[in-house]
């Protein structure tokens, strides 16, 4: 029997309950084809529920009615490839995307009509005779995939920062919003929800608004550090007025906001930065500003990026953003790393672990919270404001959920003493016991919760998931002050505190088959299931713990080798013989420094006997770390990537491309006073960086 999806002026449903899921974009055409189910399921494991992604124009109709869906574009075998893994799916197909891309996804053809005067996003007939060309080519690769037939897509995107970002306004651009819509369910595009980007005053056509949120502006045409970002204050207001600021910046809606839940579609993940503006999003910016966005009443955190990606390569130009195209920022050629959750090869960052602690939350208790409307508390907290602590309430007048931020990015805040938290709550509110919140602290504590048959009148401590279990559950919590577990009548024994370092090392997994129970498995890197089994990333040693204990057979390669505290532990050693990387410097002449490396590989990564890995079930992680303006890396005379300098080291995944012997880099000289902003400066020589500083190989196992 189908599901049934569809929303209220409050939350998203599905079967008619309240549904808070997670979304994380994920480019199906700017990552290799190879490994898409590999990060799927790394996706589903870090607790996203639909993947989104845009539809790119330009990467599909490059020359005029000649199409590609082939290698990383094929976008039938993604959209299968998530339903196999059990991700819904939301398509963005424009027909105009932006997303960094050249002409905001248009093919120079299109662009070129515009110059020989069709009018593009509009009602332009010769205009809307081509969206409908490309419309029906992309349809018919996924045909069959739609909900109603069965398949994964369960939400169709019309258009991006329409009337914001380039468009129509006011009538006329509502206007054309619903003819797109039309024409996309005319052509086959049937899905239970449409939706539009709202921010900055957009048209949405009648269609679901979602909203965004990014914790800097690296299209900001400042290239200093900018005032406090107010996606860090809890508040009823949903517009972001950074976004597209470079464009223009619009505060008005052109909606009623209480005609629709508040749903995100575009939180940074992370940042993507430009050649004048280069921002790095942590995990604990990313952690923060989810917290608030929760706290503040969103009933979807949905991430642009979740995964970062490569440009493809164009047969006609470079497919990035630039201003040789007349757009206002340059962009890497070929890098799209945009510092996500899951980064340009799919390896981890911060930002994974930080939306997993929430997106485990919100699996086993979103249909509680995404019914309960915010209390803002207090309710005109500026953002430059560094002293308050910022507080909500998510509540219905019975239980509910306090949330805390004394985190703002790049700016301390006062450190409280003897902080009493208060849930609301109707005959008077149920206060916490006194806690000290330090500068960057952020979370969330749950008051008169159900647990079973029991009732949580106030702990300080986080709810993280319910192991469902053979015969009994089990109810995880986390962090880092003495918990204080309150209950109203009897205590709930079956419960399980981590610490926040372990909980951002926690995913669930199971049940397997008809065996009911579920699993809390931690580790430091990712830990995926696919067929029954548990796959887990991590160098020569090992190790990871579950609770309760995990059979052998779901955890290949794995021995047991002890216990630690309730927590079973198992280990995987494997062969220390991997790739070795030695660098000759070729030249450096003051516009460049250029440098070959060659990598040598053992015969066989093969562990022991008793804990033997499948050949592919590796990778060998090329880490850079230079002081310049930008890098390229050659394989040949190919460009394979490239790299706008940040201060972090650069990960080149040597899997991705085959596993090469020869690498060639390139470094560009910055100069001392250079027109960029940097959180991180290099060391100068001579007012110039130019330089490779190191490099480091790491294997990787799975």
């Amino acid at each position: 029997m189908k599901e049934v999806f569809g929303y209220t002026s409050s939350y998203l449903t599905r079967d008619e309950k309240p549904w808070f899921p997670v979304m994380g974009e994920m480019h199906y055409s700017r990552y290799r084809e190879s490994f898409w189910e590999e990060s799927l399921r790394k996706m589903k494991a870090g607790g996203v529920s639909i993947v989104s992604s845009y539809v790119i124009w330009i990467h599909h109709e490059e020359t005029e009615g000649v199409f590609d869906f082939s290698g990383c574009r094929d976008l039938g075998r993604f959209v299968s490839l998530c339903k196999k893994v059990g991700l819904y799916v939301f398509l963005r197909i424009g027909p105009w995307a932006h997303g960094e891309v050249r002409n905001g996804g248009f093919p120079d053809w299109v662009v070129r009509l515009g110059e020989e005067g069709v009018l593009l996003r509009s009602n332009d007939e010769r205009y809307l005779q081509k969206v409908e060309r490309y419309w029906k080519q992309v349809f018919s690769q996924v045909k069959g995939q739609m909900h109603e037939d069965g398949g994964p897509v369960i939400g169709i995107q019309i258009e991006n920062e329409y009337g914001h970002v380039g468009g129509l306004r006011g009538e006329a651009g509502e206007a054309h919003m619903r003819t797109l819509t039309a024409l996309a369910k005319r052509i086959g595009f049937r899905t239970p929800l449409y939706t539009a980007t709202g921010w900055g005053g957009a048209c949405i056509g009648d269609l679901l608004p979602v909203m965004g949120g990014y914790c800097d502006a690296p299209w900001d045409r400042s290239i200093d550090r900018l005032a406090p970002n107010a996606n860090f204050v809890f508040s009823h207001l949903r517009n972001d007025a950074l976004i597209a600021n470079d464009h223009h910046t619009e505060d008005a809606l052109t909606f009623d906001e209480s005609r629709f839940p508040y749903l995100t579609a575009e939180l940074g993940g992370g940042l993507q930065v430009t050649s004048h503006r280069r921002p790095v999003a942590s995990g604990a910016d990313v952690g923060a500003m989810s917290l608030v966005k929760l706290g503040s009443g969103a009933a979807l955190l949905g991430y642009y990026m979740y995964h970062g990606g490569s440009n493809p390569q164009g047969r006609l130009s470079t497919l990035q953003e630039s201003t040789a195209t007349g757009y206002l920022n340059d962009l890497p050629e070929i890098n799209y790393d945009f510092n996500a959750p899951l980064r340009q090869y799919g390896t981890i960052s911060d930002a994974y672990r930080e939306i997993r602690l929430l997106a485990c939350f919100l699996k086993d208790f979103g249909e509680d919270l995404a019914a309960l409307p915010a209390a803002i508390r207090p309710a005109d907290v500026r953002p430059d404001d560094l002293h308050t602590l910022r507080c909500a309430c998510r509540h219905d007048g019975t239980h509910g959920y306090v949330f805390f931020n004394n985190y703002q990015r790049l700016y301390p805040m006062e450190r409280h003493e003897n902080v009493e938290l208060e849930g609301i709550c109707e005959g008077g509110p149920v206060r916490f016991p006194p806690m000290e919140i330090d500068d960057g602290r952020y979370g969330f504590f749950p008051y008169r919760m159900r647990l079973g048959d029991t009732v949580l009148r106030f702990a300080l401590a986080t709810p993280l998931c319910r192991l469902r279990g053979r015969a009994e559950d089990w109810w995880v919590f986390y962090g880092d002050w003495a918990p204080q577990f309150c209950w109203e009548g009897k205590a709930q024994e079956r419960i399980l505190h981590l610490s926040r370092k372990d909980a951002l090392n926690a995913c669930k997994t199971g049940p397997f088959g008809t065996d009911p129970q579920e699993y809390l498995l931690l580790s430091e890197d990712f830990a995926w299931e696919e067929n029954g089994r548990i796959f887990v990333t991590g160098g020569p040693h090992t190790s990871v713990r579950t609770f309760p204990a995990l059979p052998e057979e779901r955890l290949p390669g794995f021995v047991k080798s002890g216990e630690e505290g309730r927590f079973t532990v198992y280990e995987r050693t494997v062969a220390e013989d991997g790739a070795r990387a030695e660098v000759r410097p070729v030249c450096c002449d003051g516009k460049k420094a250029v440098y070959e490396i060659t990598i040598s590989y053992a015969e066989s990564l093969r562990g022991t006997e008793q804990n033997s890995l499948p050949a592919e079930g590796r990778d060998t992680l090329l880490c850079l770390s230079y002081a310049g303006d930008r890098m390229a890396v050659y394989l040949g005379e190919t460009k394979i990537n490239d790299h706008f300098y940040t201060g972090q080291e650069v990960p080149i995944s040597l899997r991705y491309f085959d596993f090469p012997q020869k690498l060639r880099v390139e470094v560009e000289p910055l100069l001392e006073g250079a027109p960029v902003y940097l959180e991180k400066y290099p060391a100068f020589e001579n007012g110039a960086a130019c330089r490779l500083e190191k490099i480091r190989v790491q294997e990787l196992y799975w």
